[in-house]
């Protein structure tokens, strides 16, 4: 097994991650500026719904699929064919709005091709990140991403509406390919290590498949924890799109208000990422997680019961929930890294990710109605109650706070067929 202890892993890691960071750069550009020239084409909520509907089918139906595969493949040439593929998407799209014989559905169908290209090198950069990462640091590396995804949300919005209110379509797509050649090229000089396999082991794709499904089901305590995060992204995920219906009819605010109240949320989540990418969370990253649970609810309960004169109060728990997410979101990450063996971890995360990710759609449709039934505070009260409760009851559950240190032994006896090395020896 490669020892990182030893071996030079900042530098490489490090290289690798800003690639990925321009090309994140670029794809919330290309993003942004083909959402924004639909709402202009047609002006339509279903368009923009479909739209959305195309960049997150990959992760919700695909997911397993992708997984398997970057388990079964050399995970580096993956994030290169992906990174590849996503650029000549990019590519094709630019020269059809050149050409002035761009359509709707060519858009539909590069969102779609894109997220798939993204989901394939997501999942690898994950399971790749605990061959590069000293264990002890895989907190404060999910910070750090956790930091970076919140100053997009800052940037991307404000930088993208100047870049196509400045150049052609075309252009703006153009950067995109720019940014995807960063990040393409410390993939060709820099080695990731790749997991052991049994090379006398011979095994299908749908064996494989099931192997990753038997891990997961036969791990009572990440199995718990799948569905207490599902559970969490169906009560939580609708409280961002009933932020702007919160702030109007409850706070009285108007279009500046719902800004400072999602930029606080954005500054919030920077502020948490460096806090654990700097702190790195307690001993126990499952410890890290929970408590984060419990902060998270506690703020997204207190935003709901905020009385409707005190505005910049809600401001500033916004911006808290915004700052309890990389701590839940980078702890859990990081433990799940931390655990699963380097061979499984493609398909596991997939499924995580799958599991989780399904759930957002259903929690969005149940918000409405509930909301105009009940009004709209009560789903902020739901959500945080919820959620607490979760983080509560995972403090409470022996397979969900021994996962750490027991999830070799839980494994092996639910699923004796799997061939994995202990935890220590990851």
């Amino acid at each position: 097994m490669h020892d990182q202890s030893s071996s030079p892993w900042l530098g490489r890691f490090l290289s690798i991650w800003l690639g990925q960071v321009c090309s994140l750069i670029g794809s919330q550009l290309v993003q942004f500026a083909l959402i924004w020239n639909l709402t202009l084409r047609t002006g339509s909520a279903t368009t923009l719904a479909f739209a959305s509907l195309m960049a997150m089918l990959p992760a919700v139906l695909l997911s397993p699929f992708i997984g398997t595969w970057v388990d079964r493949m050399n995970r580096q040439v993956i994030m290169l064919v992906a990174d590849a593929c996503s650029m000549l998407v990019t590519i094709g799209l630019a020269l059809l709005f050149w050409q002035g014989s761009d359509a709707i559905w060519q858009i539909y169908a590069a969102l779609l091709l894109r997220s798939v290209c993204e989901r394939f090198h997501a999942t690898a950069m994950g399971a790749s990140t605990v061959l590069l990462v000293p264990k002890t640091h895989l907190a404060r590396v999910q910070g750090l991403n956790q930091a970076l995804n919140g100053g997009m949300n800052i940037v991307a919005a404000p930088l993208g509406a100047w870049l196509v209110a400045t150049f052609p379509l075309q252009a703006v797509l153009s950067i995109d390919i720019i940014t995807a050649l960063l990040a393409i090229l410390p993939l060709l000089f820099v080695r990731i290590p790749q997991p052991q396999r049994d090379a006398n082991r011979t095994v299908t794709f749908w064996q494989d498949m099931r192997e990753g499904f038997a891990y997961v089901i036969g791990w009572r305590g990440l199995l718990i924890s799948l569905i207490m995060v599902s559970v969490i992204n169906l009560v939580i995920t609708p409280v961002g799109s009933l932020l702007p219906l919160l702030v109007t009819k409850i706070f009285g605010g108007g279009a500046s208000e719902l800004g400072w109240m999602e930029a606080a949320l954005s500054i919030g989540i920077i502020l948490g990422g460096v806090l654990l990418s700097v702190w790195g969370g307690f001993k126990r990253r499952i410890v890290t997680a929970l408590f984060g649970l419990v902060l998270l609810g506690a703020f997204t309960l207190f935003l709901g019961i905020m009385p409707s004169s005190l505005i910049w109060g809600a401001i500033v728990m916004n911006g808290l929930v915004g700052l309890s997410l990389p701590i839940v979101n980078g702890s859990f990450g990081a433990m799940i890294q931390g655990v699963i063996a380097p061979e499984l971890q493609g398909r596991v995360f997939s499924l995580v990710g799958s599991f989780a990710t399904a759930m957002a759609p259903i929690g969005l449709l149940l918000a409405g109605p509930i909301a105009d039934a009940f009004g709209l505070r009560i789903w902020y009260i739901l959500g945080g109650v919820v959620t607490i409760a979760m983080g509560v009851l995972g403090f409470g559950l022996r397979s969900v706070m021994t996962m750490e240190s027991h999830q070799a032994q839980e494994a092996t006896i639910n699923e004796p067929s799997l061939n994995q090395a202990p935890a220590e020896a990851l």
